[in-house]
């Protein structure tokens, strides 16, 4: 992620806040936890710079020159700092620092280990905002080193194995490969006796599926090297278990499809949904999904009417894929009048539009949309239609918080009256205290990888009582621990990770946020110290409670993952968070605002 400093956090906090409650100029101020107050005032460059990295090559020896380029339209590149991470370190040492292009340097490898290093470029603008380049990796070789190239977290069937010697001269290498269970020293031959160019096929069919560290050896004469190791590489051979779900006969309308599917190994990558008519033979798709729940809405008028047979058919991360028995002889049939009820969300609040699809071959004379208290049959009418779209402005806060039903009923040209399937337990939550937003920042670490510095910063739409949070807390500095679970742990799925607030051993009252990609690798789990704060953003006279969390060292577990995407976060908060005036807190999930970047 982009390094935002604290400013730019606050200055697109009060923005957007401002523009969820006022359509004109916000008059934030920023009030810390005690008493006093301050003014923010905007910067002229909000905008960070551009760096890039060159890449130098692989191998290099000795002193090489290690170039990048910046660019800002606004402010100017104030300096741009050459950084390199060496083996199994955690923390990027500079090279050097230049104010002036070309950003450049030499960088003496003559006195460092040899083995694979990262380089990057650290740029700063004139107005203070800090931009970092992507990674480029090289291997040092000063001496003779031999270096095993990596087969990715996830292996399986028959995987290419290489290996190249540096510096070798005009020795004759040979190359032994070695596996260990993860964690262990108990190395064993995967293949011996390789000559230039050191290559080898692994079948993993023949392990267990498991994680695995790998290593290589390099022997000439009497002088022996060995690589760093590869770590926690997944064996898994193991396909899915994949079940389609009945969706009923006749289908109209439309329609939600769904299978299960579950997987031991690395975690479900997709599932794939597919139809087949009666009289054709090869099955098309109705939709890919790749989180749980494995589902999706389907308008069954783009369907041929006739008999279909339905299937699903479950990929997971190492590719291995499984197929669902089919659910034959469902009938589509749109040629009589269907209506439907589109599903308006989870967490409904302040007014909704409910909106049903209908049709008729007879004509649709009307359409009536109902709410009902979930589990009851006591039916109220939200509006009646007679004109496409058939929707309804449904005031929220008319009605108690609670969970309720809707559905339609249409009438057609015949008077004939049909009633949709029921959309149940959507949950009305008016609550003045929920969620606003939830953002994280990049501290001095590996962009898009969870480490220390970091920052996640949760903001409620009002202050919020901070014993409610976790008990005696005032909002002051407080030591804490930031949980890390691989989505598979959690139900969701491989690109499902998520993070939880702990002290001493017990959940924090500050829910659950979804980190919405794969940072920790299959099953793992990591525990990082942290600092948790809380502070107030005052916003057109109201409060805002705004929690803090710095991320500090890594305590247990490992397993981390460096992610290349640009996800939003999702903040589901805890019902336990009271209002200062003892109100519950809505437990609406909600998504991180502002353009998608590289969390962490």
């Amino acid at each position: 992620m982009r390094r935002t400093p604290a400013i730019l956090i606050l200055g697109i906090l009060v923005v957007a806040l401002a523009s969820r409650f006022s359509s004109g100029f916000s008059d934030a101020t920023f009030t810390s936890s005690s008493a006093s107050s301050g003014t923010v005032e905007a910067a002229q460059d909000w905008t960070a710079p551009a760096v890039t990295l060159a890449n130098p090559g692989t191998p290099l020896q000795g002193t090489v020159t290690l170039s990048a380029t910046a660019t800002d339209a606004e402010s100017g590149i104030a300096s741009v700092t050459l950084q390199y991470l060496a083996p199994g370190a955690s923390t990027w040492t500079t090279v050097c620092t230049d104010t002036t292009a070309p950003y450049s340097c030499a960088w003496a490898t003559g006195s460092l280990a040899d083995g694979s290093y990262d380089l990057r470029a650290r740029a700063v603008n004139g107005a203070g905002y800090t931009s970092l380049s992507d990674s480029v990796r090289t291997t040092v070789a000063n001496n003779v080193v031999v270096v095993l190239a990596d087969p990715g977290d996830v292996v399986r069937g028959n995987v290419a194995m290489g290996a190249t010697v540096y510096n070798g001269g005009a020795l004759p290498w040979l190359v032994t490969i070695q596996y260990a269970t993860a964690g262990s020293t108990s190395w064993k031959t995967l293949c011996s006796g390789l000559s230039a160019p050191f290559g080898c096929t692994w079948s993993t069919t023949s392990f267990a599926n498991d994680s695995f560290d790998l290593r290589a050896v390099a022997t000439s004469g009497n002088t022996t090297v060995t690589s760093a190791v590869v770590s926690d590489v997944l064996v898994d051979n193991l396909a899915p278990t994949v079940t389609m779900t009945d969706p009923g006969s006749p289908l109209s309308g439309s329609v939600t499809f769904a299978a299960s599917a579950t997987d031991a190994g690395s975690g479900v990558q997709q599932v794939v949904l597919q139809h087949l008519r009666n009289g054709t033979s090869t099955w098309q798709t109705l939709c890919t999904i790749t989180a749980e729940p494995f589902s999706c809405r389907v308008a069954t008028t783009t369907l041929t009417d006739g008999t279909y047979s339905f299937r699903a058919v479950a990929t997971d991360v190492a590719g291995n894929t499984a197929t669902s028995a089919g659910v034959t002889g469902r009938v589509v049939d749109n040629t009589v009048s269907s209506i439907s009820v589109d599903d308006p969300g989870a967490y409904l609040s302040g007014t909704v539009t409910v909106t049903a699809q209908a049709n008729s071959t007879a004509g649709v004379a009307s359409v009536r949309i109902q709410r009902a208290a979930t589990g009851t049959s006591t039916w109220t009418d939200l509006c009646t239609s007679t004109t496409a779209p058939y929707s309804c402005a449904w005031d929220t806060r008319t009605v108690a918080n609670g969970s309720y039903d809707l559905r339609a009923i249409l009438v057609d040209g015949r008077g004939a009256a049909t009633t949709s399937a029921v959309v149940g337990a959507r949950k009305v939550d008016n609550s003045t205290l929920r969620a606003v937003d939830v953002q994280a920042s990049n501290g001095d670490g590996t962009l898009g990888r969870l480490d220390a510095g970091d920052t996640i910063t949760l903001t409620y739409s009002e202050s919020v009582a901070p014993g409610s949070i976790t008990a005696g807390w005032t909002g002051a500095a407080l030591p804490v621990s930031l949980r890390l679970r691989d989505g598979n742990l959690v139900g969701g799925g491989n690109r499902t990770d998520v993070l939880d607030v702990l002290r001493n051993g017990n959940a924090v009252q500050l829910g659950s946020i979804g980190l919405r990609d794969d940072y920790v690798k299959a099953r793992k789990t990591a525990t990082f110290n942290a600092t948790m704060t809380a502070s107030t953003v005052t916003v057109d006279g109201v409060g805002r409670t705004v929690v803090t969390i710095v991320v500090g060292t890594l305590a247990s577990g490992g397993g981390l993952r460096t992610s290349s995407v640009a996800p939003t976060m999702v903040w589901t908060p805890s019902t336990a968070a009271t209002s200062l005036g003892g109100g519950a807190c809505a437990a609406t999930p909600v998504t991180e605002s502002g353009p998608a970047d590289r969390d962490l």
